[in-house]
């Protein structure tokens, strides 16, 4: 009789329990999953440790204040990092992984172009909110209606640096040397000829050389630039890249100027680079020398954090960041059901008008990528980014 009597009871204790454990379960799963495509390893992992230093510091500041405040309640915040290893391949394999196994509602990220047009297809295909913080390639976002952008496009880049070089170094001629495997690079370089020749002449472009991602000897191609005797060298390459096409051309004998583009950007390229690099400009999307107000803070805070000034893909990541949890705070309330959320904060990233970032006050157009300024910046005797010109669309 005691027997009958405990075991209903033993039975009922262990479904309350069960019940208690699926209640605390589901209030620990009540967080806003934001996933990162970033380059942790591989050819750029400057960029992908930038990148995951200031998310750090973002998510520390909401999740100190108990969460993203979304329709008067506040929940928190997980950010889930996936290494794409600076590969094309990698990062729709990292993609995927967070769409599909980790179930976040938007991606933050990849950052270079070479990754971020083929994840660019896989988040708009697996219709999942994406913003690239530092993606310049127009096929990013190009009639993908799911992904957007922190970084102006390569179309207003070129130009500028045209520009600027033009009239810095009073140039005619100029030679470009590109990574042909890099759609960004490659995308740019081509911009590029195309605009300085359509200012100073056909042909004006004395030399347009590509090499490949991996090499690291660029001996061949830049003995035919230094032959064809250009005004300037362009080198739109990631900064891993630029330390040693400066050196190697300095090796070579020439004396003359350089023009970069922002993935010179890197608080590596000094170390990498050194004197060689000092003295040269490139376009940019900030200048954290001089900078005021909200970008002064930023720039503090993480100096005093990691040690180091924020680069550009740092702030830009930052911007990106804010503007999917804008997104879900504009959007009213938060959604369990991930796809519908998904959803809610696509549509209110194409509702956003203007954003005022700490890489400067944007606007945006029909395909989601920001209308804002560019920043060139020159490369001081000790090193630092120092604010040259800002060129306004």
């Amino acid at each position: 009789m005691k027997k009958a009597i405990i075991r209903p009871l033993m039975v009922l204790m262990v479904m309350g329990l069960a019940l208690v454990a699926m209640t605390g379960c589901s209030k620990e799963e009540e967080k806003i999953k934001i996933g990162f495509n970033i380059p942790l390893t591989g050819d750029i992992p400057k960029v992908g440790e930038a990148s995951k230093n200031a998310a750090q510091m973002l998510l520390a500041d909401i999740n100190a204040q108990g969460g993203l405040e979304v329709g008067g309640k506040k929940i928190p915040l997980e950010f889930i990092y996936e290494d794409n290893e600076s590969k094309a391949e990698s990062a729709v394999n990292a993609a995927l992984k967070l769409i599909e196994q980790d179930g976040v509602v938007a991606l933050i990220g990849p950052n270079s172009s070479k990754q971020a047009v083929p994840a660019g297809g896989t988040c708009n295909d697996n219709r999942t909110p994406m913003v690239s913080p530092w993606s310049t390639n127009p096929d990013t976002t190009k009639n993908r209606p799911w992904v957007f952008r922190a970084a102006f496009l390569d179309p207003f880049q070129g130009p500028v640096a045209v520009n600027f070089a033009t009239k810095q170094f009073k140039a005619t001629t100029a030679a470009v040397l590109f990574d042909v495997s890099n759609d960004y690079s490659k995308g740019l370089a081509e911009i590029f000829k195309e605009v300085f020749e359509k200012k100073n002449g056909a042909d004006s472009v004395v030399a347009f050389v590509s090499h490949g991602t991996k090499d690291q000897d660029f001996s061949a191609q830049l003995t035919k630039i230094i032959n064809s005797k250009p005004d300037f060298i362009f080198v739109p390459d990631n900064y891993n890249q630029v330390a040693l096409i400066v050196r190697q051309a300095r090796d070579l004998g020439w004396k003359g100027p350089f023009m970069g583009s922002d993935a010179w950007g890197s608080a590596e390229l000094m170390k990498l680079c050194g004197d060689d690099c000092k003295g040269q400009f490139f376009s940019t999307h900030y200048a954290a020398a001089g900078a005021k107000g909200a970008t002064k803070e930023f720039i503090d805070r993480y100096e005093a954090k990691y040690g180091e000034t924020p680069d550009d893909v740092a702030a830009l990541t930052w911007d990106a960041t804010r503007l999917v949890l804008q997104a879900i705070q504009d959007s009213g309330s938060y959604n369990s059901d991930v796809k519908k959320e998904r959803k809610a904060i696509r549509d209110a990233l194409s509702s956003i008008k203007e954003f005022a970032g700490i890489t400067g006050s944007m606007k945006f157009d029909s395909q989601g990528d920001p209308i804002k300024c560019a920043v060139v910046v020159r490369i001081d005797e000790t090193g630092n980014f120092v604010f040259a010109e800002s060129i306004c669309p």
